[in-house]
């Protein structure tokens, strides 16, 4: 008891190891997210309608894989280094190496029965299965490192900049490396690169999961719940099923996924097939991440002051404004689309340094509410939720290519292709981060004073344990 008093207090050290968590997410995630439909269908050949089933049917699955994994973490009694923690060291080298199986470019000779088959297999082992096992512990692990609503806005912020900083160094050296140009200035894919470079980011993600390992301390302590006490899955829906705050926060999170994964992984079509310029495309993954950047030591005081929910929905709101701007003009300068695009992720850049705060707060009211403590349970839901907007993004993205005549058979498309890969990838974002700001506005209820309001009854509940 003497030892859990003396446990080190919240700090620098707890944010940075956070944010580590989410750079090694980002090696094998955001990489697929960004290149994966670049590599199944420019390198192994496969076409666009496959590689969408491929991503629903893997949602499919992830509806048992991810609520699973939560009902896990939450039975399961913390051991002597934390309920989550222990799950980072655990799956840190499965998640890596599955990952890198996925660009094997030596198949791309390979008859097209065994490429689909080697693509269903490697890609739902990585993100159905391990990648699930340590993303969700990881997710949920934040409510317990504190109970301060400002420490936990801190920590969404220090995600958010890990996902981003392994956003820069993805999305500028995978477009220079990917690439190759050919004489007519065409943009070409480079299988045995992709392969390398799979590999590296690998390593990289061992190595992030582990620093977020030793750098973070659990503290919340939280009773284990008996076996006779625990709630059954079906209580458990219904429970959450009946939560406005969990509900809402999932409507935004499809939506927006939909529009930010579809936006990144439909750029690369943009500026490969339609301005040509894969500079271009690196200049825009650094445009993209720099007003994150420049936004994250402003979020901890700018949701204190105006409360999440109020900031989240008027960027999202003015997102959506900039990306339909960019419709209408139907720009044909890279550097103008730009610079559209930052003024865009000023406002729905906010709403991602902060969402993962929304989880935390929903928890809490989940527990004001019920009494019951779901940490990973609530998480593996929104998880979920979000491979849902994951699979729709690539699947909507890759459908809506076939649907404007994109061609998997050759490099180069047609004008009439390139025009429609624009249209794509600025008309529908713009329609989904309004969404997104209205379903934070008119669904989502949990506003700053309700959020205060239940960290104080769960302050007079509970007693927060210092080692």
């Amino acid at each position: 008891m003497d030892r859990e008093k003396t446990v080190r207090p919240f700090g620098w050290r707890d944010k940075v190891g956070y944010m580590f968590g989410d750079f090694g997410n980002d090696f094998t995630f955001l990489f697929a997210s960004t290149f994966l439909m670049i590599f199944y269908t420019k390198v192994l050949g496969i076409s666009m309608g496959l590689v969408g089933t491929l991503f629903l049917t893997a949602r499919c699955i992830d509806a048992f894989t991810d609520v699973t994994m939560g009902r896990i973490v939450d039975r399961m009694h913390p051991k002597k280094d934390g309920r989550f923690r222990p799950w980072l060291r655990r799956m840190c080298a499965p998640v890596a190496i599955s990952s890198f199986l996925m660009y094997q470019s030596s198949l791309a000779g390979a008859s097209m029965t065994v490429k689909v088959i080697y693509m269903f297999v490697t890609y739902i082992l990585w993100g159905s299965i391990f990648y699930t096992s340590i993303n969700i512990p990881y997710g949920s692990m934040a409510s317990v490192l504190s109970a301060d609503s400002d420490d936990r806005a801190a920590l969404s912020t220090y995600r958010s900049v890990g996902a981003t900083l392994a956003g820069l160094i993805i999305g500028v050296g995978g477009p220079m490396l990917v690439y190759t140009t050919d004489a007519a200035g065409n943009q070409l894919v480079h299988g045995p690169r992709f392969t390398l470079i799979a590999g590296i980011f690998s390593l990289g993600a061992i190595g992030c999961y582990l620093l977020c390992y030793f750098m973070t301390t659990e503290r919340v302590k939280i009773a284990p719940t008996h076996h006779e006490e625990q709630v059954s899955f079906k209580e458990t829906v219904k429970a959450l099923v009946s939560n406005r705050a969990l509900l809402g926060i999932i409507a935004a999170a499809i939506l927006l996924l939909l529009a930010s994964l579809m936006t990144q992984s439909v750029n690369q079509y943009v500026f490969v097939d339609y301005f040509k310029n894969k500079e271009a495309l690196a200049v825009m993954s650094v445009a993209g991440i720099l007003p994150m950047l420049l936004m994250a030591p402003f979020t901890v005081p700018i949701t204190r002051k105006y409360g999440k929910k109020e900031v989240g929905a008027v960027g999202c709101i003015l997102g959506g404004i900039a990306s339909l701007l960019m419709f209408v003009l139907q720009v044909k300068s890279a550097a103008v689309y730009i610079a559209i695009s930052v003024i865009g992720y000023f406002g729905f850049g906010f709403f991602n340094l902060i969402i993962w705060a929304f989880i935390t707060d929903i928890i809490d009211d989940q527990e004001v509410r019920t009494g019951k403590r779901e940490d990973g349970t609530i998480y593996a839901v929104y998880s979920f939720a979000r491979k849902i907007g994951q699979a729709l993004s690539g699947g909507l993205g890759a459908y809506a290519l076939a649907l404007v005549g994109y061609d998997s058979t050759v490099q180069v498309q047609t004008a009439e292709v390139a025009g429609g890969i624009y249209n794509v990838a600025t008309l529908v974002p713009g329609i989904l981060y309004i969404g997104v700001g209205l379903c934070l506005i008119f669904i989502y209820p949990l506003n700053k004073k309700r959020v205060e309001g239940n960290i104080a009854v769960l302050k007079e509940r509970r007693e927060v344990s210092y080692e």
